[in-house]
């Protein structure tokens, strides 16, 4: 194994690791018992409201948590949303491969400008307005036949 092969192999392998993390962590902290524990602990927190007289220490403590948690949620839904998008991404585009008729160029459009997505937007908004019209001559056809 080539010394390229063996950075590659650790890179995805530790890649994989923070990969096979967030998945996890997304697939449990979007689960119901995720969101029973945080009710617990909110309600936890409001019961304890009388024993700490409702101090600023008090408030400050579910503040903190709640800010906490939400900063690192982010990250978590970032890299899953991202894992995902690439996965359907590649599905498209080897649907896009084993179709014959299909415009190979238009595997890996996501990594194009905004100015030309907006040509093959309007070329498809183009071809969406010629099968509307064509599909009321043919319902117009049918209704005088």
């Amino acid at each position: 194994m080539s010394s390229m092969e063996v950075e590659t192999k650790r890179e995805t392998q530790t890649g994989d690791r923070f990969g096979r993390f967030a998945a996890s962590a997304y697939f449990w902290l979007g689960s119901k018992w995720a969101f029973l524990c945080a009710g617990l602990i909110i309600t936890a927190w409001v019961v304890s409201g009388p024993i700490f007289h409702y101090s600023d220490t008090w408030q400050l403590v579910i503040n903190t948590g709640t800010t906490i948690v939400t900063f690192l949620m982010v990250f978590l839904i970032q890299n899953t949303q991202n894992r995902d998008a690439r996965a359907i991404n590649l599905k498209l585009d080897e649907l896009i491969r084993a179709i014959d008729k299909a415009r190979d160029h238009m595997m890996n459009i996501e990594k194009l400008s905004d100015v030309e997505l907006d040509v093959l937007d309007a070329q498809f908004e183009e071809m969406r307005a010629a099968g509307a019209d064509a599909a009321v001559k043919s319902r117009s056809r049918q209704v005088v036949d």
